[in-house]
């Protein structure tokens, strides 16, 4: 994958950039895709792009706002609450097809800039109940894309099976905990780095992060 191009799926949080630290490990050039699909805060386009300006990576930002008006979720509807799911539902944040779309948009935009590897950051482990995280859907999502454009993409889902701790061990590795500690923003009201700490997002990072560091200090005991 060395001599290869990839694109990476990006939001400047957690997951993105860990996957795009990644990626520019495994890759011999990286591009990124950001979304602005109506998202609560803007200020996650403006972390993305101040991630990637830092890094020396491509940017590219796509418009798709269209989706605040296929379904109501408290992402892109802001008069809406962020809620935690109850009784097996879905969180109040789960916007339909979200990861469905996005990576179909990247591919084609792989295929523009002749790019065959799709990197994204979502996760069976801590996916919150979303459908379009599992290892399933984006194993029949890849085959449904090379047919749709005869293409032979492969889409890497480094978090697939970590959960945060692993995460944050995962960023540790590739001498970046710092970095994404500091620099992304998971929070949903918009407060970068630790964030608000109140929000379902926030408590899973520190609760991720706390795990981990407990687990590090263990072991070097």
């Amino acid at each position: 994958m060395k001599k290869d191009k990839a694109v990476v799926v990006f939001s400047g949080g957690q997951d993105s950039t860990t996957c795009l630290l990644w990626a520019l490990k495994e890759f011999k050039e990286v591009a990124t895709v950001t979304f602005d699909y109506g998202q609560r805060h803007y200020e996650e386009i403006n972390c993305a792009k101040d991630i990637v300006k830092e890094l020396g990576v491509s940017f590219h930002l796509l418009d798709m706002t269209f989706m605040n008006q296929l379904s109501p979720n408290a992402l892109t509807h802001h008069d809406m609450e962020v809620e935690d799911g109850v009784d097996g539902e879905l969180p109040s944040t789960f916007v339909p097809g979200r990861n469905h779309l996005f990576l179909s948009f990247a591919a084609v935009y792989a295929h523009s800039i002749g790019a065959k590897h799709i990197v994204t950051g979502v996760c069976e482990t801590d996916y919150s109940g979303y459908p379009d995280c599992r290892d399933q859907f984006v194993k029949s999502l890849n085959v449904t894309l090379n047919l749709a454009m005869d293409q032979q993409f492969v889409i890497h889902t480094p978090l697939m099976w970590l959960n945060k701790a692993e995460t944050w061990e995962l960023a540790d590795q590739l001498n970046a905990l710092s970095f994404i500690r500091e620099r992304t923003l998971t929070c949903y009201h918009g407060v970068r780095g630790d964030g608000c700490g109140e929000c379902p997002s926030c408590k899973l990072r520190m609760q991720g992060l706390m795990q981990y560091e407990n687990q590090k200090e263990r072991r070097e005991e």
